[in-house]
């Protein structure tokens, strides 16, 4: 088949839709399939509008002689590529990460409203801007041929905000790798490192370490990013990771930290919660004292040791075959069915 797919980031820059779009190109191209990146170049420094305007020519273009396409966001290039999309009569699935509208909301305001509240309670609160975004979002998913979710739990919050048709909605896990080496670490060293978004929380959590280092002089807190071998190199390094986010739909932090057998802190509010509550250290992201309280009991020799032994003992891997594998399927779904 020939695929497009469609990012507004692409390696060398750094950031997961980066890192997914370089992943499944090359796990499409190993299974024999044509496929051609497009991603922002001179959008980057044009106003909204214009850059996507500009996308929206360039997908036109760069859609004829594909079969399908995969946009990595819902609105900076989801948007343009799904008007495109229409318009050719191609098959296009939409791939959520986060949510932009969320995350535009309490980086404008500083209110620190959780992402499963947001839509339910804030609505009334958005300014134009947010509003505009909020119609564009509800477009492309209602206009997409398919929209996949890494978590059950995103595509329910999605379902209900957006008023989304259920079946047209998939949900194909996150990467979950096998494991890598792990070092010992040299020091207790807790990597943090994530965008510096108010959304991700760190004035919450410089508060909480600080009160957890008066009783554990020997822990450090790392808030540093890096390019992605680089920070995955830190990681298997380091004594445990720790993201303690308003919300996360399915960090590649505690991810990576899984397949370099580092225990975890994670906040309660993710996508991730089902399924690893029995491995990691899941914390409400707005409890300064229960997450100092859970970065002393991983600072223990006991807590550090149970920790670590219920990371060794997950084994549960989601390849980028099987990922590209389940793309395949809904396509094809698609393709018995046309526009569902």
């Amino acid at each position: 088949m020939k695929i497009l797919i469609c990012t507004g980031i692409y390696p060398p820059l750094v950031g997961g839709p980066a890192q997914y779009a370089k992943e499944i190109e090359d796990e499409f191209r190993r299974q024999g399939h044509s496929v051609k990146i497009l991603t922002y170049v001179l959008e980057r420094k044009l106003p909204p509008i214009i850059r996507h305007k500009l996308f929206f020519w360039r997908s036109f273009f760069a859609m004829f002689g594909t079969d399908f396409v995969i946009a990595l966001d819902t609105f900076s290039v989801g948007f343009p590529a799904v008007c495109a999309a229409n318009l050719l009569q191609k098959k296009i699935i939409i791939r959520t990460g986060g949510d932009f509208l969320w995350e535009s909301y309490v980086e404008r305001t500083g209110d620190l409203i959780l992402f499963k509240d947001f839509y339910q309670k804030r609505l009334n609160k958005l300014n134009l801007k947010e509003k505009l975004i909020f119609l564009v979002t509800r477009f492309t998913l209602e206009n997409a041929s398919a929209v996949v979710f890494s978590t059950q739990w995103q595509r329910d919050i999605f379902t209900k905000a957006y008023s989304l048709k259920t079946k047209k909605n998939f949900v194909i896990e996150n990467f979950y790798g096998p494991k890598i080496e792990s070092h010992t670490p040299s020091q207790k060293v807790f990597v943090a490192g994530a965008r510096n978004l108010k959304l991700k929380n760190f004035s919450n959590l410089k508060k909480t370490f600080s009160i957890a280092q008066k009783n554990n002089h020997d822990i450090k807190l790392d808030l540093d990013t890096a390019p992605y071998e680089k920070f995955l190199k830190k990681i298997q390094s380091s004594y445990a990771v720790i993201s303690v986010s308003l919300s996360e739909v399915s960090p590649n932090l505690i991810l990576d930290a899984l397949r370099s057998n580092k225990p975890f802190i994670c906040t309660r509010e993710t996508g991730l919660y089902n399924k690893l509550k029995d491995v990691g250290i899941f914390v409400d992201p707005n409890n300064p004292e229960e997450i100092a309280e859970k970065i002393s009991y991983l600072a223990s020799e006991d807590g550090y040791r149970k920790s670590l032994e219920n990371i060794r003992i997950f084994t549960y891997t989601h390849s980028w075959t099987e990922i590209i594998n389940e793309f395949c399927v809904v396509y094809k779904a698609l393709s018995l069915k046309g526009k569902i």
